[in-house]
């Protein structure tokens, strides 16, 4: 619901701040007071299309000097609790959303140069993205409007939203969308399988050679390794061979270890235990000395100068990095890649059995969604009827008892199937007996268009509607009992969501429960020379006493006679009833 409103240097406005309640709100007031501009300012503050000329310009300035004008600035509060959609839109989008019992602010502003800048609870957005959330808060119906009933891509939603649809339609998209899963799936499949198949010569050969290597996990650094040590034969045998002497020689450690046990047992019982911590590591010692030359004499032999097993240390390692090479990886990747290269064979192999259960899955999920899809299309069509008679049913209160509406219910060709199913839903309107049915904004005229736009929403609104509705000039060209029931199905509407209408019936305006009076009149702050700012336009919020005689003044013109004061006072109890 829309809660206020802030205008700053819009047109003919200075500066307007106004609250909204619930109910029926009326906007009243002379032919170009600015209720229009009202309008424009919410649809700027609701994502709609910014222009410069928006901009209020100061008084006494060129109109075309930029410098002459402020920037124009809009924000609307609303209560959005309970609005689980918008909040998922501000959660897709990183949006802190506000706490329960707060408000969400759009604010937009527009400089001289028609550049806009939007906020949602003060963290900048797009205006895309403000227009969507506002789509979701405030719909605009009228004869000028461009959204809610208007955009023909709305239609379909609606009729299911009467129709009690909306399940059916869910468990559609869900089958849609499982269908064109299974296509991509298909799809990627034969992708695969045909590069696969372009490769499969390489592939064999590449693979039968890699299984002729056989490289091992971590083979590389084993014969790097043996390599080394064989290229260093020579040195190392020589150097082993003197480690040797110095522990095996006469008096070598071995030798003296084995004295100093024999010595130091006979004097053990001597010294009670105190002994055997020396005498223990001592024998530890004779036992690493044994350990060293048992691993001294083993490396020795594996040292052992051999050209042959050299060369074979070399052909090995040279083949496997020479096959990495080949490939574009380090050596230690050949199994892996010998596993992938087998796999993918062994897949060419299968791929029949494959294709065909992703053929017959895909198969079935299009069947599926046609069934579903044929299912709901003719639901729609049968639920059209009743839409047509029940806008039907509006009419002849509205003064438009010799018009038609028509639910058109398309099937159309496979391009256009998705998520909603196969249909085009579109209203259309037929004004008098005889002519052909058409759109909507093509056959009705202003004052038509709209009281159509109001019946429609009459029927629409349980099932399918924003928290805020804005009705412009509805009762266009009306007076008496069809202003009366124009008022009266306002009203209603009012019942189920809040209802904002520009009107100059005094019979639609003495059904408002807020009465808002649109004038010009002197701007109450001075321009930047000081001079006073010129005429702006005032919003005034009406008591009950001020709302009748602004009901009078519709009724009687200029000069508002006792007879006018009695009959918008009538007025106001029977509605107030």
């Amino acid at each position: 619901m829309l809660l206020s409103l802030s205008i700053g240097d819009v047109v003919l406005i200075d500066s307007v701040d106004i609250s909204f309640g619930e109910g029926l709100c009326v906007l009243t007031g002379e032919t170009g007071a600015g209720k229009s501009i009202l309008l424009d300012s919410l649809g700027l503050a609701l994502g709609m299309r910014a222009s410069a000329s928006l901009v209020r310009s100061e008084t006494g300035a060129p109109e075309k000097d930029p410098e002459s004008k402020s920037k124009a600035t809009v924000a609307a509060a609303f209560s959005v609790d309970g609005n689980r959609p918008l909040y998922e839109l501000l959660e897709e989008h990183a949006l802190e959303a506000p706490d329960p019992g707060e408000p969400l602010l759009l604010r937009r502003s527009v400089d001289a140069k028609g550049r806009s800048r939007a906020f949602v609870n003060d963290q900048p957005v797009g205006a895309l993205l403000l227009r969507r959330i506002g789509d979701m808060l405030v719909e605009i119906e009228g004869q000028f409007a461009s959204q809610g009933l208007m955009d023909e891509s709305t239609h379909r939603a609606s009729l299911d939203g009467f129709a009690g649809l909306s399940d059916h339609r869910q468990a559609v998209a869900k089958l849609w969308h499982h269908w064109r899963e299974t296509e991509a799936a298909l799809a990627t499949a034969q992708h695969e399988i045909e590069d696969a198949r372009r490769e499969e010569d390489y592939l064999r050969h590449a693979a039968a050679e890699l299984a002729t290597l056989d490289p091992q996990p971590d083979e590389e650094q084993g014969l790097t390794d043996s390599r080394t040590l064989l290229m260093q034969g020579e040195k190392l045998i020589e150097a082993l061979a003197s480690a040797k002497k110095a522990l095996t020689d006469r008096d070598g450690v071995d030798d003296r270890l084995v004295k100093a046990l024999r010595i130091l047992t006979r004097h053990a019982s001597d010294v009670g235990g105190r002994m055997d911590p020396i005498l223990a590591a001592l024998e530890l010692a004779s036992d690493s000395v044994a350990d060293a030359m048992t691993a001294l004499q083993s490396l020795m032999m594996d040292s052992e100068p051999d050209p042959a097993k050299l060369e074979i240390c070399e052909e090995r390692l040279f083949g496997l990095r020479a096959a990495a090479r080949k490939h574009n990886v380090v050596v230690d990747t050949l199994p892996r890649l010998r596993e992938e290269m087998e796999a993918k064979l062994l897949a060419l192999d299968d791929t029949s059995a494959a294709l065909n259960a992703l053929e017959t899955a895909c198969a079935k999920a299009r069947t599926d969604y046609i069934d579903a899809a044929t299912t709901l299309s003719e639901a729609r069509a049968e639920q059209a009827a009743k839409l047509d008679e029940a806008v039907g049913g509006e009419l002849p209160a509205l003064k438009l008892e010799k018009a038609r509406f028509l639910t058109l219910v398309e099937r159309q060709d496979e391009s256009g199937w998705g998520p909603a199913g196969f249909d085009h839903v579109r209203f259309e309107v037929a004004t008098n007996p005889g002519m052909a049915p058409g759109p909507l904004a093509r056959v009705a005229s202003g004052g038509e268009l709209a009281r159509f736009l109001l019946a429609l929403k009459v029927v629409l609104q349980q099932a399918h509607g924003v928290p805020t509705l804005v009705f412009d000039e509805v009762d266009s060209g009306l007076g008496g009992a069809a202003a009366a029931a124009v008022g009266e199905r306002l009203a209603r509407l009012s019942e189920s969501a809040q209802v904002l209408v520009v009107t100059h019936s005094p019979q639609v305006a003495a059904f408002g429960r807020q009465h808002l009076r649109v004038a010009k009149g002197e701007a109450p702050s001075k321009g930047k020379d000081g001079a006073p700012r010129g005429t702006v336009t005032i919003v005034e919020q009406l008591s009950p006493a001020e709302r009748q005689e602004e009901i009078a003044r519709m009724l009687a013109g200029a000069r508002i006679t006792d007879e006018a004061r009695a009959a918008a006072a009538s007025l106001m109890a029977v509605n107030d009833r």
